[in-house]
This record gives structure tokens, sequence and C-alpha cells, in this order.
């Protein structure tokens, strides 16, 4: 499906504030495609940007572990995984984004535009990561690297080890992978307020023993917090 001037001018900008200009502009306007808004234009042959989310996930981890590996010589295996997953992870991409202004150039559906969806979190980082799937295919390693230094590493870069990693949902998932027949499950035990101001509660559960609790005005905040509670009481994490 070829592109109307309007949103080739909508993607121009933001190639200008990306500061790369696709050679196929088609691939930046597939980045920015959210499965909402292919779903209601499947007929027209609207595709989404998963695949483009994908390869993005796969060249994020590669190229932030490189900057990581060259950047603190002396850690070890384990703590390069746990800040890299700092920096991958879905809070960290929705910020970068969030710079960039990313979500007022994403094409949603009507249902996901009328529910928050440009704000939402999960659907910026979706879209960051499928941002630089798509610059990969366009050009070439050594570009993407360039765009993640100035989007997301730029951020990053002088923050110590100690304060690097924040994400106690992954820190968790790491620490409790350490033991093979250890199961962790989140569940909402409790939903609290109207819509528009609603608060979660989440139990974390270890082998079906509750060993954290949570709440927040989202899901993945409860899930943050009952995470920190278990790290601290059980696992005796200091941060």
């Amino acid at each position: 499906m070829s592109l109307s001037n309007d949103r080739r001018v909508v993607l121009e900008s933001f190639e200008k504030k990306i500061e790369y200009t696709f050679k196929r502009i088609e691939l930046l306007d597939l980045a920015l495609t959210h499965s909402s808004y292919a779903n209601e234009h499947r007929e027209q042959g609207v595709k989404d940007n998963e695949r483009l989310e994908f390869l993005g996930d796969a060249i994020l981890d590669l190229i932030v572990s490189e900057y990581l590996f060259k950047k603190y010589p002396e850690s070890q295996e384990g703590d390069l995984s746990k800040f890299r997953a700092s920096i991958v992870c879905e809070a960290s991409l929705a910020k970068a984004g969030k710079r960039l202004e990313l979500g007022k150039y994403i094409l949603l559906g009507h249902g996901e535009e009328m529910g928050g969806g440009r704000d939402r979190e999960s659907i910026i980082a979706d879209a960051f990561e499928a941002v630089t799937g798509a610059m990969l295919i366009d050009s070439s390693y050594e570009d993407v690297k360039t765009y993640l230094a100035k989007t997301l590493i730029e951020f990053i870069k002088h923050t110590s080890a100690t304060k690097l990693y924040k994400d106690y949902k992954t820190i968790l998932q790491i620490e409790s992978q350490k033991n093979v027949n250890t199961v962790i499950a989140y569940e909402v035990v409790e939903e609290k307020g109207p819509d528009h101001e609603k608060e979660f509660v989440v139990e974390l559960k270890q082998n079906g023993k509750v060993i954290g609790k949570g709440s927040g005005r989202t899901k993945r905040d409860a899930e943050q917090v009952a995470a920190h509670q278990a790290l601290t009481h059980v696992y005796h994490y200091q941060n």
C-alpha cells in the first residue's frame, strides 16, 4: 500500500528527529504500525510492526552488550546480563521513545487510540524496537549503533554500575533461575477504584508460596513493588 502525502510528511518529521533518512520510508511506516491498526485495515494489506520488533530486540541486545562489555571490563557475565536487562527493559525503551515523542507517530486502531495507547509504555517500547529493526534492514549495523548511541546509550553512559540496574522483576527472574526447580508467578488479587484511577494489588508466588505483595496504578508497577519486596526479604538483595 503506497503512503499518502500526509503520512509521508509525518514520517519525514520523525526522520529529522532521529537524524536518519530512510532509503525505504515504507520500512519506517511499517515499524510505526501497531497491530491494532493493522487488524482494522487487514483487507487493505496493512501489516504490523511485530516482525521488525523481533529483529530490533535482537540487535538492541547485541549493541548494548557490546557497549557494556567495553564499558565495564571488570564485570562478570552475570552482572553484565543484569546491566543489559535494565537498559533494554520496557521502561527504559519507553523512556527513550518518549524523548523522541514516538507515540504521536504510531498508527493505532480506534480502540487503542481511545484507550490512551499513544502513552502506553509497552506500545512505545515495542515501536522503538521496531524502528531499530527497520533501520538495520535499511542501512547498516554501524548506522544503528550511531542511532542507539544518541537515543538510548547517551542517557545511561555516565550512570554508575551500582545505579544502573533497577528492573526488580528481571533481577528476581535472574536470581530465581539459579535454582532450576523454582517457579515464579504474579497474580492480580485485587483491583480498586474507578477505571480512570485504578489500583492493582499483585501477589508474587514462588512455588505456590506468597513471597511478595505490591500495589500500583498499573499491573507492571504493582509487580515491580512485589518483586522488590521479595528480593529484599527473601533474596536479601541490597540496592
